[in-house]
């Protein structure tokens, strides 16, 4: 197992491979932390005013409680992408992702405190009773209606598609599915209405302005460099 591991990594499993790798996740865990605290802390909070985002589009999208399941899958499906490249240190690619990730969540942060923002597109009533709509009731009651644009859901999975992509730690059959799972998480917020039209759009929009800006600009890729000179096991 170990000797896959190396060949996989490319990496010898030492007290400095795993000294490195808990030197590069130990930021984004920090800003995990901030951001959670701060989600939950206005999640909670009482705003004395909501902007309500509808879209004509959005009375025409059916409620499709079947695609709560790929909704689900995005947690797993950033953390496993990240966690590839972070134990495969492919530090460029995995700064890229997750800067890329961190701005549009930090955005979001802000927006959801400056501009609170709800929907009502949820159903009163569940059209079926099933297993599916019973997992879209539990996230209806841990995630409410309310700041939820632009949805991090849709500029994540974008983002982690973009990751895959460019990572060469992923074939073309493995990228093939990735893009699936990706497209259909997206098309899930708004299927289990947990988001508008709106907010996916300006989150294809958000993705788009910093995918320009980290991954055809060498703004990250400066920074990687000189984060990799500081790793106990470094490769020129």
């Amino acid at each position: 197992m170990k000797k896959k591991y190396e060949e996989w990594t490319g990496r010898p499993l030492t007290k400095d491979y795993v000294a490195d790798v808990i030197r590069v996740v130990t930021p984004a865990i920090l800003y995990l932390v901030v951001y959670l605290y701060w989600f939950f802390y206005i999640e909670n909070h009482k705003f004395a005013h909501y902007t309500v985002i509808h879209t004509v589009i959005d009375d025409f999208i059916p409620f499709l409680e079947v695609f709560i399941v790929p909704y689900y899958m995005w947690f797993f499906y950033v953390t496993i992408v990240l966690a590839i490249m972070l134990l495969a240190l492919d530090l460029s690619d995995f700064y890229k992702c997750f800067i890329f990730l961190a701005t549009g969540m930090t955005i979001f942060l802000i927006i959801s405190t400056l501009w609170p923002n709800m929907q009502n597109l949820r159903p009163a009533v569940m059209p079926r009773d099933n297993v599916f709509t019973h997992m879209v009731l539990a996230i209806y009651k841990t995630d409410t209606s309310a700041n939820l644009w632009p949805s991090i859901h849709v500029y994540n999975s974008i983002g982690i598609m973009i990751a895959i992509q460019h990572s060469p730690r992923f074939n073309k059959v493995a990228t093939f599915i990735g893009h699936i799972i990706g497209a259909s998480i997206i098309l899930s917020t708004m299927f289990v209405k947990q988001h508008s039209v709106y907010d996916v759009a300006t989150a294809f929009i958000m993705a788009v302005i910093f995918y320009l800006l980290y991954y055809k600009t060498d703004v990250v890729e400066e920074f990687s460099k000189k984060r990799e000179r500081k790793l106990a096991y470094h490769v020129d």
